[in-house]
């Protein structure tokens, strides 16, 4: 089965996602510079909100600290320190194309894994030890890649749900790679992009102005940020998700959670980008859900082309909504996709063409996650 789901929001000014330059992000789409919120900056976003955890189950970590950890899980078998400190090098090799240690304590690249991962490494650099009778000296002298080779049944190993879902690709064998159950597109703006920049002052408390020693800012600098209406889009393979799960019995109990959860945390859940400053948190003026039992994913992105007009007579977030619903009702009687359902929930724009024909529409969000799992 694939399920997509079609969002936007509406957010005031903020920088979610920034460039090199510290700008938000932006591309050009049907000619026209919009808003971006990159994908990496979504899924991040999504799996580490707390909300990921508490609806489906333990999460994995996507890191180069790989070593630290592995050397926390000898600690608690009480390997000793001088053995610990040689075989937390060893595990450096792991992801590195010759196999060579760091002596900077981190993996070549980062690794997405699960606690079994790190359980699987700790447990062969534990053998290891005990092989060699705790001789740090004479373990030192052992190729990194001479141990690592002895982690067996690698595919077989359980992953957490968010691996399954958003995948992992990793050169070395000491970890499968996962496709990914989810494909997710860089959001953009359903309209062109204005950049503009906040040019703010700090005032010293207790500078009082009284003298010319005293004039002036404490500190001056810029920000810049955009306000922007985006369109996103996912796609959940689900007979991917259940194959990557296959061998993780605890993960696998929240596989037919996975749907409602997801919703929940685009709905609920932000980019952090400069939140503090900004304080853009907002929830959805629209989501759209189909089910499908053929896998051919549409994205509606096309509704946005030619860029929704900024005008005093026009609701950017109502043509926003109308667009899109226009795209679907011409994607359906023009290439008569078999969509098996599809849920509309727009609570702030409602009335005649501002939905598909083919619909069923909610009221309320927990509605719509009913009406996904009828």
């Amino acid at each position: 089965m694939l399920y997509e789901i079609h969002m936007l929001k509406n957010y005031p000014p903020t920088c979610l996602n920034r460039d090199e330059t510290g700008m938000p992000k932006t591309c050009y789409f049907g000619g026209a510079p919009r808003g971006r919120i990159s994908s990496q900056c979504l899924k991040r976003t999504w799996r580490t909100s707390p909300l990921f955890g508490d609806l489906l189950g333990e999460t994995g970590k996507r890191t180069r600290k790989l070593p630290e950890l592995v050397a926390d899980r000898l600690k608690e078998k009480g390997c000793p320190d001088d053995v610990i400190k040689v075989l937390e090098k060893k595990v450096t090799a792991v992801a590195n194309k010759e196999s060579k240690e760091n002596d900077d304590l981190i993996t070549s690249q980062i690794i997405f894994f699960s606690p079994e991962d790190v359980d699987a490494v700790a447990d062969v650099m534990e053998k290891c030890a005990n092989a060699n009778k705790l001789d740090a000296k004479k373990i030192d002298k052992i190729k990194a890649k001479d141990i690592l080779g002895d982690i067996k049944d690698v595919a077989l190993r359980p992953m957490t749900i968010d691996i399954a879902l958003f995948g992992r690709m990793v050169t070395s064998d000491t970890f499968v790679d996962v496709e990914a159950s989810v494909q997710t597109a860089h959001a953009l703006s359903t309209h062109t992009v204005n950049q503009e920049s906040d040019y703010f002052t700090a005032v010293d408390d207790l500078v009082t102005g009284a003298n010319a020693d005293d004039s002036g800012a404490a500190i001056i600098g810029d920000s810049d940020y955009n306000s922007c209406c985006y369109y996103h889009y996912v796609a959940i393979d689900s007979d991917q998700l259940g194959k990557n799960l296959e061998y993780s019995p605890d993960a696998r109990k929240f596989a037919d959670k996975v749907l409602p959860a997801f919703i929940k945390i685009m709905a609920y859940t932000n980019p952090s980008g400069k939140q503090n400053s900004f304080a853009g948190q907002v929830l959805p003026d629209l989501l759209c859900v189909e089910i499908k039992e053929k896998k051919i994913p549409v994205s509606y992105v096309n509704a946005y082309a030619k860029p929704v007009r900024f005008a005093p007579s026009t609701d950017l977030i109502k043509e926003s909504v109308t667009r899109l619903s226009g795209e679907i009702d011409m994607m359906d009687s023009t290439y008569g996709l078999e969509v098996k359902k599809r849920i509309w929930f727009s609570p702030r724009i409602k009335g005649e063409g501002t939905s598909p024909k083919n619909c069923d529409i909610a009221a309320t969000l927990d509605e719509l996650l009913r009406k996904c799992l009828d």
